[in-house]
């Protein structure tokens, strides 16, 4: 068998290995399994008979093999191996898989082989797009997020500030300093039984509804539209992003006539430069 015959045969696995991967049943089984290696997992936290636990077992050896294959299809049909790992959900998976093979046995590894198992669930992200949108606009928004998270933060501290200041004498135990007291405003603002909390308080200081009304308006109203604001901005530019991906959508249409016009500007301005050329060299 010469070199250039086994040349060919590996290029036609590539191909059928390729054929595969992009395949759509290939796509769903693995969605499939995904979902059945998640209620496996949920039935081992019950006390179910030992041929049940036999049973999943088995089940979970299989996932495993069928994830470890299907990893090695997408490492095999990378044209470059070394960029399979510059996209962190390959990696995601790749470490999800790896840690996949450690042995569920009485040993000391077993409570971590199986706390690890359960990150499997999250390669169901890898595999729908949509899934993957949300969460890299959700990865985007953070930073800010972040700015919003600190006003917030400064709103608790003030209000946390006065509140322990004035009705430290009516409650010690919510309003005894200042960290006690932002606690307890962060009961009132998730509405955790926040009117006995008032009402209290409203015994000793007629007007400190004020004081609560106001701190809700801000914290329950404000600034958690605003978080929501930055979310679906980020998630508008991640959906535009993702349909001039795809070819789909208005934000593609958009995007592909303003090409066409530049095109068509440029053969204009080369007519242009064209016709005045042959003016000048007829005259």
């Amino acid at each position: 068998m010469t070199i250039h015959t086994i040349k060919s045969k590996y290029v036609t696995l590539i191909e059928r290995l390729d054929g595969i991967h992009t395949c759509k049943i290939f796509e769903t089984l693995v969605i499939v399994v995904i979902v059945v290696s998640a209620l496996a997992i949920g039935a081992n936290t019950y006390n179910l008979p030992t041929w049940s636990m036999s049973l999943l077992e088995l089940l979970d050896f299989g996932i495993t093999i069928f994830f470890l294959f299907e990893i090695i299809i997408r490492m095999m049909v990378e044209p470059q191996f070394k960029n399979f790992f510059k996209r962190g959900w390959n990696v995601f998976d790749t470490i999800i898989v790896t840690v996949s093979l450690i042995p569920i046995d009485d040993s000391e590894t077993v409570l971590l082989a199986r706390l690890l198992r359960i990150f499997r669930v999250l390669r169901l992200i890898s595999f729908v797009p949509e899934l993957r949108m949300l969460v890299g606009a959700l990865l985007k928004a953070i930073p800010r997020m972040g700015y919003v998270v600190l006003l917030m933060f400064v709103i608790f501290y003030m209000y946390g500030a006065v509140g322990s200041m004035f009705f430290n004498t009516v409650d010690p135990d919510l309003w005894g300093n200042i960290s006690v007291a932002m606690i307890t405003m962060f009961r009132v603002v998730t509405f955790d039984n926040w009117s006995e909390v008032m009402y209290a308080v409203m015994d000793v200081y007629p007007f400190a509804w004020v004081y609560f009304l106001s701190f809700i308006f801000l914290n329950a109203f404000v600034f958690l539209n605003m978080m929501i604001g930055v979310v679906i901005d980020v998630f508008s530019q991640e959906h535009e992003k993702h349909s001039k991906e795809m070819g789909k959508g208005e934000a593609f249409e958009v995007h592909d006539t303003h090409e066409l016009v530049i095109k068509l500007m440029t053969q204009v301005t080369r007519m242009e430069k064209t016709m005045t050329e042959y003016n000048t060299t007829k005259q």
